[in-house]
C-alpha cells in the first residue's frame, strides 16, 4: 500500500499557506490511530499542474479572495470528477467573509450554482473512523469574537456520484489544529480525530 501523502493546494488568488503547523499534526494521528501508512512531509501542489492528480487527499484554505484561473477552474474540476477529494476550509470561520464568498461563488462557477449542498449530520464521515453523533465536532474559533460569532452545526459538500468530492468548513479546522503534534498530550480530548475520520473517508470511498 503507498503511503498517504498530504496535499496543500497553491492557487495563484488569495493566501493559500495558512496553519503551516497542521499537517505534521494530522499526520502524526494518522500514525497514531490509525494503520494507514503515512508520507511525514506535506506537499505543496500548484492547482494549475497535473502533479494534482497523484494526490488522493488535497487540502484549500486561505482568508482571501479564491479566484480560479480557466486552468486552475478545470484542473479541480476534473481531479474531484475523476474520484479526487478536496477538503476546504475558510480560516476566517465567517459565512460573509471574502474567503466564504468567493469559495463558494467559485464552486458555483465550477460545478454549477446548487453543487455545494449543507450534508446530514450523520453522513458517513461522522463515523467514518471516530463517531460523532451530533455532526462535526465546535471548534474554539467559531467564538472567539471574529468571524461571524457562531458555531457551524453542519458541513457542506459537492457530492459526486454519492461520495463527497468536496468537504467544506466554515469552522476553522486548520487554525484549531495548527500546533505541535507534541502539545496533544496537554488536550482532554484530541482535537484532531474528525481530522483522521476526513482522511479515512477520502481513502475508503
Amino acid at each position: 500500500m503507498q503511503a498517504f501523502f498530504f496535499t496543500r493546494i497553491k492557487y495563484n488568488s488569495g493566501n493559500w499557506d495558512t496553519d503551516q503547523r497542521m499537517p505534521i499534526n494530522l499526520l502524526n494521528s494518522l500514525v497514531e490511530y490509525t494503520t494507514i501508512p503515512v508520507d511525514e512531509k506535506e506537499k505543496i501542489v500548484e492547482l494549475s499542474s497535473m502533479e494534482i492528480f497523484k494526490s488522493p487527499f488535497c487540502y484549500i484554505s486561505g482568508h482571501k479572495l479564491v479566484e480560479f484561473s480557466s486552468e486552475e477552474r478545470q484542473n479541480f474540476k476534473t481531479y474531484v470528477e475523476n474520484g479526487g477529494f478536496v477538503f476546504a476550509d475558510d480560516c476566517n470561520h465567517d459565512i460573509d467573509g471574502l474567503f466564504a464568498k468567493s469559495f463558494e461563488a467559485e464552486m458555483s462557477k465550477t460545478f454549477g450554482e446548487d453543487a455545494l449542498q449543507k450534508i446530514p449530520n450523520n453522513h458517513p464521515i461522522y463515523s467514518s473512523f471516530f463517531e460523532f453523533e451530533d455532526g462535526p465536532p465546535a471548534t474554539s474559533f467559531e467564538l472567539n469574537g471574529w468571524g461571524d460569532d457562531l458555531v457551524h452545526d453542519y458541513l457542506k459538500a459537492i457530492t459526486v456520484n454519492g461520495r463527497i468530492g468536496v468537504l467544506y468548513s466554515n469552522k476553522d479546522y486548520g487554525c484549531e489544529w495548527d500546533y505541535d503534534f507534541r502539545n496533544k498530550r496537554f488536550l482532554k480530548v484530541d482535537n484532531t480525530k474528525f481530522g483522521v475520520n476526513i482522511v479515512v473517508y477520502a481513502l475508503t470511498q
